[in-house]
């Protein structure tokens, strides 16, 4: 088979469109919120799941984020350095620590929010609520069971 009769074309291969997808949509999110609180990717995450969620372990964050104990534990000690979080640790289970936003924390978290609500809305005007129903829920079946 040569090439002329290839009829793959990788710019609709769907992993790379997703990948394209969100590298455009988060890029522009994370120059806000690096600009406002000079916070990374992960740790807008870990802010991100103790305000919604509240008091967490970064084992549970990490679980419910899919993202490595590594990177959780880097974002949680520059979020702490920022005042932005508090740890407790679990008086049974001394290897235990609850995580849990400071008033910062939660004041930077609102803030995010207010503005993540803002940008998502602007992300999907184009599209109209109807096709971006359908749209969040494709992404989620797709996502489901897969880390």
């Amino acid at each position: 088979m040569t090439s002329q009769d290839d009829d793959f074309d990788p710019r609709d291969f769907l992993p790379y469109l997703l990948n394209r997808a969100a590298d455009a949509s988060s890029l522009e999110f994370q120059a806000i919120y690096k600009a406002r609180y000079g916070i990374l990717r992960t740790e807008w995450r870990v802010l991100f799941h103790l305000g919604l969620f509240g008091g967490m372990t970064a084992k549970e964050i990490g679980a419910r984020a899919g993202i490595h104990k590594t990177k959780i534990s880097r974002a949680v000690a520059r979020l702490e350095q920022r005042r932005f979080l508090s740890r407790t640790r679990d008086r049974r289970d001394r290897r235990r620590e609850t995580l849990a936003l400071t008033g910062a924390g939660r004041a930077a978290y609102n803030d995010l929010r207010d503005v993540a609500r803002d940008y998502d809305a602007a992300l999907v005007g184009d599209l109209g609520t109807e096709e971006a129903e359908r749209l969040r829920a494709m992404l989620r079946q797709l996502t489901r069971g897969r880390s």
